[in-house]
């Protein structure tokens, strides 16, 4: 018995699911690998995907892996955090074409930064965030956030401004895939929280967004075969 066109159809949606997989474990220091799960909210590979950005689990995902970290990495103003996905919530295990995800996979890359009492808190609505990093679709190049992924090997360097306060921090780090983003919900938004400390700061007071509440279901809405230029979801990047 052959399959039916609806049984097809399905079958390549949950492929491209799988293959859009993608886990923020790690993250290194101006250099300085700080170990795979040290200082990050490490989701579970299996349902690291967000797709109602109504949900709380928006904020740095959800089902983590526990312990989680009590680690909180020093990061001076000015500083550099690389971001590093892997397909996997173990990491980087071995050669995988689809690591850190799919080549074939669209859409952007961000990070926001929220002030935290303490990174390590199990509580983190009501946090106020700042987008400092972006890369959405570079209409010379043709190239998206996920291809600049793809080809650096899964990490992403975001600066943190220099002009921040010091004190405590999540880093929110997000990919979000668009290949089945022409309505909604088809977005898939992957991200995750690295629980840092800004030191030698200085004393902006950037305007801020909340999650859930940054995104609207348009705002993620995108024809990825039909368009000629991208306005990524949320807030415009904070510079000092």
């Amino acid at each position: 018995m052959q399959p039916s066109f609806l049984h097809l159809a399905s079958l390549i949606l949950a492929a491209s699911s799988v293959s859009a997989r993608t886990v923020l474990s790690a993250i290194a220091v101006n250099g300085v690998e700080q170990g795979h799960g040290v200082a990050v909210r490490v989701p579970t590979s299996t349902l690291s995907a967000i797709t109602d950005v109504a949900s709380n689990d928006v904020i740095c995902n959800t089902n983590f892996i526990q312990p989680m970290s009590n680690v909180v990495a020093s990061v001076p103003a000015g500083g550099v955090v690389a971001a590093e996905f892997h397909h996997t919530s173990a990491g980087y295990t071995g050669p995988d074409p689809a690591d850190p995800l799919d080549p074939e996979e669209k859409g952007p890359v961000l990070a926001y930064l929220a002030a935290i009492p303490d990174a390590t808190q199990a509580g983190v609505t009501g946090l106020q965030w700042f987008k400092i990093f972006e890369e959405g679709l570079n209409t010379t190049t043709h190239q998206w956030g996920s291809d600049l992924l793809f080809i650096n090997k899964g990490y992403v360097n975001t600066t943190i401004p220099s002009c921040v306060k010091a004190g405590q921090y999540l880093l929110r780090v997000e990919y979000i895939s668009l290949i089945q983003a022409a309505q909604y919900p088809g977005a898939q938004l992957f991200m995750s929280c690295a629980q840092i400390e800004v030191t030698e700061g200085g004393d902006a007071t950037p305007e801020t967004v909340s999650f859930p509440g940054a995104y609207t279901p348009t705002s993620v809405v995108t024809d990825l075969y039909n368009i000629s230029s991208y306005t990524a979801p949320g807030p415009a990047v904070f510079t000092c």
